[in-house]
């Protein structure tokens, strides 16, 4: 739709609804507006329900969507517009091919053919009554929500038709000011950002690798690439000059596993990031927002669905390598919406966050959470925190934050960089829900924030221990919105000896502190199972599983991983725990248990007590279990970073080290290592590697120092090139095939398009074409099969045919396989380049601009008069065709022509010539490729249901065949098929 189209319907609504007095009425959707509105959703229901549209009626609103959500084409729009004037009695003007919902339709019927000579007095009796409604008021929290979106691109463009001028972000860029960003000023950054991608190249579904800081570039990029019809991967940009290679390399294998095409960076980050290049093939380019200053911003139509991919989250790896999590529109909406009940968001909230965006808790609960219940989002970088941690808590006070998130560490660190003198008019009494997650929680540094920021009004109930995961988009459980943290003590040996959780007294020596995370959130089911799995009873641990709304369908292009993750329906979350009066308290990760003498130890409390010593870098502080090959067991390994020298002091620390773990774990480790500062690897999101670091351990490199830089540099370049010469070796037969092809493609078509050009006898034309065809796939060693060709209606019966899209190759295999003149219906693009457009002309192609709905019915009545004359018109009802195997919805110009002539209907399922050329990479490979013809369906009348009985009959018969692989020829169906 163009602008101006668009712009004539927003004009006409806004003349009727100030006439009117409707005001956001036309967004309710609800069954209580008007009688017109109710009029046309029951036509409107009856419709959908005669063309077979797969939406529940009750789901058809307003606010539904004729293309992206009922799969109306212009010709099914015309239908539809016919039934309305006749059901409302009014005249609507052309615009109403050109509406976007059903809404649109209601004002546009509303107005009525008389609206702009009259004014509304008429608009109103032109299609009955309407009643006046009061506007929705904006003061509370409802009047701030977009309930009725189904995509993030819904809840922004919520937002932007109600209040584009409101600050959404205040971004602090530099410490003592920040820079507002309204809705409108992201919205216009991300169309500039679309705009950049799709001329760049970027195809819907592809994936966009953000590897940006915090700032306006982040957000107006993750909005461009989702409007683009992209989709976005966060990765963290490189932290360290030392650990420059280990990044590239773990970044190398998230970018090749989500197939990035493109990886927007900042321009400090150029060199480095393209260097990926060499590692990752579908990478095209590298782009910056420098990339983007000089493209015009477009209204670009992407509509996704609500179970399109939104997000592509890489979990930390802190266990392993990273996965993509597939997150889609839905999973989103429902986990924020879900988190949004658990702490009772109110119209007054304000979020402040320094969380970096390409992490779950950051991106999605804190951000778009803002953007969803439409409250202010004050954003900081999170090394503007780390530098100074009072930032975050002088942010919470100037804006008067309510809610806010972080990692155990952070409060930490608070805790231990806060000093007294900065507690001095700091008023965090705003603060009511400080949640702590993403890491284990621990009871000693939740009793001593609260004790210490006490004076500065911090109320005693504000922190809230949580839990969540990437494969449940961010958040599964959360405690009530005004209850404080709740510690269980627990006996410490009965639970590593029998995985029973005790309680004793907290004064009790042998207690040990494990703090409830809170409850599932609404929708949201946990469950406990043994090794076995069967469910164990409250207070004994096991392994937690989950079930909600937002679970992951699963791992990006990992069916191993998914086939791991998923069990009878129930998610394996990869943690432990146990439940007690319906509360969460989690124990550790599976794969960081340790089992010792029959004792079950985890090493998250011997890391915190050993990194409270003085002389041990805290939160630097690893244990693991090692295979012990002498004793055929496991070992204990305890690693502490210190940046002590001495070597009498590294003794007494290691003395330290070794009594203070043994008073945690009852018995002391195998082996205890003084490493250097930065030598335990971590996540970006500060979680200790354990696995990593023990293998670097076990290949004797953890204490080693990092290269430098510029031989990281030289080492990643040569393994890079051998990276990219051994795919050049791989591809090399392939590509010598494709210059083969079109050798012999620019030695036969210049002929037969001379042929065409003077020839001329219609049929004539076609024998040549069909000859040229048929010299080519011989010499291309590309056989085709041709099935039911005798079920191809006589010589002078007019028919249509309607086939399935795969490949640009597809009219030549139906050239090939039906032997007459095809008026074949082709996209009007063709036509611009006239050495395409005149031979098509001269074989008899009609073009068509699916893009402009109000050419539709002229279309069709072209499509009628070739039909009258004799001639045979082939379609392909899906429009265009994708890389990925499926049917796309059919479009009702075959079948609305088939029906209106009382002609048959040849449906055609072709196959194989996807994999002879994928796509538009225009790079031809050696295959077959098999046409089977179908038997011919007649209409049984003109009606818009015969056409929609001929479209269901025909996509009936092409779709289970067109998804074989080409490739699937048994030695019978060869024998049965005929060779063209």
């Amino acid at each position: 739709m163009t602008r101006q189209r668009r712009s004539t319907i927003d004009a006409s609504r806004s003349r009727v609804e100030q006439g009117l007095g409707l005001g956001n009425q036309g967004q309710s959707g609800g069954e209580g507006d008007s009688d017109p509105a109710a009029r046309l959703l029951e036509i409107l229901r009856d419709f959908a329900r005669d063309s077979g549209i797969d939406q529940p009626p009750a789901a058809i609103g307003l606010d539904s969507r004729l293309e992206a959500d009922l799969g109306l084409d212009s010709l099914g729009r015309s239908e539809l517009i016919a039934r309305l004037e006749r059901g409302l009695g009014c005249r609507l003007s052309d615009e109403a091919l050109l509406a976007a919902t059903a809404g649109d339709l209601l004002t546009l019927a509303r107005a009525g053919s008389a609206a702009t000579e009259a004014g509304p007095e008429a608009a109103e009796a032109a299609c009955g009554e309407v009643q006046a409604t009061p506007t929705t008021s904006v003061g509370g929290l409802a009047a701030r929500l977009p309930t009725g979106a189904d995509s993030l691109l819904d809840m922004l463009d919520w937002h932007l038709e109600r209040h584009p001028s409101q600050v959404h972000i205040q971004l602090y860029e530099t410490e003592d000011r920040p820079r507002p960003i309204t809705y409108a000023e992201l919205a216009d950054g991300a169309a500039r950002v679309a705009t950049g991608l799709r001329e760049a190249g970027l195809r819907e579904r592809q994936t966009v690798a953000l590897m940006l800081p915090t700032g306006a570039d982040y957000f107006q990029g993750f909005f461009g690439v989702l409007r683009a019809g992209g989709i976005p991967v966060p990765i963290y940009p490189p932290a360290r000059p030392e650990q420059l290679e280990e990044h590239l390399r773990r970044h190398a294998g998230i970018l090749s596993n989500a197939g990035a095409r493109f990886l927007i960076t900042v321009p400090e980050a150029l060199t480095v990031a393209r260097l990926l290049r060499a590692w990752v093939p579908s990478l095209t380019a590298v782009l910056t927002s420098k990339s983007f200053a000089d493209a015009t911003p477009t209204a670009l139509a992407a509509h996704p669905r609500p179970d399109a991919i939104a997000l592509l989250q890489y979990t930390s790896g802190s266990t392993g390598e990273p996965k993509g999590v597939v997150l889609s529109h839905a999973d989103l909406l429902a986990n924020i919406r879900a988190m949004g009940a658990a702490v009772a968001v109110r119209p007054d909230d304000c979020f402040v966050s320094w969380l970096p965006l390409y992490h779950d808790m950051g991106l999605i609960g804190a951000w778009l959470g803002s953007l969803c219940f439409g409250v202010p989002f004050v954003s900081m970088s999170p090394l503007s925190f780390l530098a100074r941690p009072v930032r975050w808590l002088r942010a919470i006070h100037t804006h008067r934050g309510t809610l806010s998130a972080a990692p155990n560490f952070a409060y930490e660190l608070c805790l231990k960089r806060v000093q007294d003198g900065d507690l001095e008019g700091l008023d965090l009494s705003c603060w009511r829900r400080a949640l702590n997650g993403a890491e284990p929680v621990s009871a000693d540094t939740l009793r001593r924030f609260a004790k210490r920021f006490e004076r500065c009004g911090l109320p005693a109930n504000a922190l809230a221990p949580v839990y969540g995961l990437a494969e449940a988009a961010v958040g599964l459980s959360f405690p009530p919105p005004t209850r404080g943290p709740v510690i269980d003590c627990i006996d410490r040996e009965r639970f590593a000896v029998s995985g029973e959780a005790l309680r004793v007294p907290c004064t009790d020596q042998h207690a040990m502190s494990v703090v409830g995370c809170g409850r599932p959130l609404p929708g949201y089911h946990l469950r406990i199972l043994d090794q076995d799995g069967q469910p164990l009873p409250e207070r004994r641990e096991g392994r937690l599983y989950f079930q909600g709304p937002s679970a992951t369908r699963g791992y990006y292009r990992n069916p191993q991983a998914t086939a791991g993750l998923i069990r009878d329906g129930w998610h394996d979350t990869g943690d432990r725990g146990y439940l007690a009066d319906a509360e969460l308290y989690l124990t550790g990760r599976i794969k960081d248990l340790i089992i010792r003498g029959g004792r079950n130890l985890y090493p998250y409390e011997v890391e915190q007590a050993v990194g409270e010593l003085s002389g041990v870098r805290k939160g630097c502080v690893v244990a693991f279990a090692a295979a012990d090959q002498a004793r055929g067991s496991e070992r204990l390994v305890l690693i502490a970073e210190t940046r002590e020298r001495d070597p009498a002091r590294r003794t007494k620390l290691a003395q330290r080290v070794r009594e203070r773990a043994t008073d945690v774990l009852g018995s002391p480790p195998d082996e205890i290592l003084l490493a250097p500062p930065r030598s335990i690897l971590k996540t970006s999101s500060g979680k200790l590697r354990r696995g990593a670091t023990r293998e670097r351990w076990a290949a004797g490199r953890l204490t080693n120092a990092p290269p430098a830089l510029l031989w990281q540099l030289l080492r990643l370049g040569a393994a890079g090139l051998r990276a990219a010469l051994l795919r050049s070796a791989r591809r090399l037969p392939g590509q010598l095939y494709a210059g083969y092809a079109w050798l012999l493609f620019g030695l036969i078509a210049p002929w037969v398009w001379l042929s065409i050009m003077t020839v001329p006898r219609l049929r004539w034309r076609w024998r040549l074409v069909r000859a040229g065809i048929g010299l080519l796939r011989r010499l291309a060693f590309v056989p085709l099969f041709v099935q039911g060709r005798e079920r191809i209606p006589p010589p002078g019966q007019p028919f249509v045919i309607a086939s399935n899209h795969q490949s640009y190759l597809d009219v030549m295999a139906l050239v090939a396989a039906i032997d007459r003149p095809i008026d074949f219906i082709a996209k009007q693009g063709l036509s611009t380049n006239p050495l395409v457009r005149w031979p098509l002309e001269r074989l008899g192609t009609l073009f068509v601009d699916r893009f402009d709905l109000l050419r539709g019915p002229e279309d069709a009545q072209r499509f009628a008069a070739a039909l009258a004359r004799g001639e045979t018109l082939g379609f392909f009802p899906e429009g265009t065709f994708l890389e990925r195997p499926g049917l796309l919805p059919f479009r009702m110009g075959a079948f609305l022509a088939a029906a209106g002539a009382g002609v048959p209907l040849l449906p055609v399922a072709v196959r194989g010539t996807r994999e002879l050329m994928r796509g538009s990479r225009f790079s031809p490979r050696p295959g077959h490729a098999v046409v089977e013809i179908g038997q011919p369906i007649w209409p049984s009348d003109e009606s818009w249901r015969s056409a929609v009985q001929l479209r269901d009959q025909a996509r009936a018969f092409i779709a289970p065949r067109c998804e074989q692989t080409a490739t699937k020829i048994t030695p019978n169906q060869r024998d049965s098929a005929e060779q063209a």
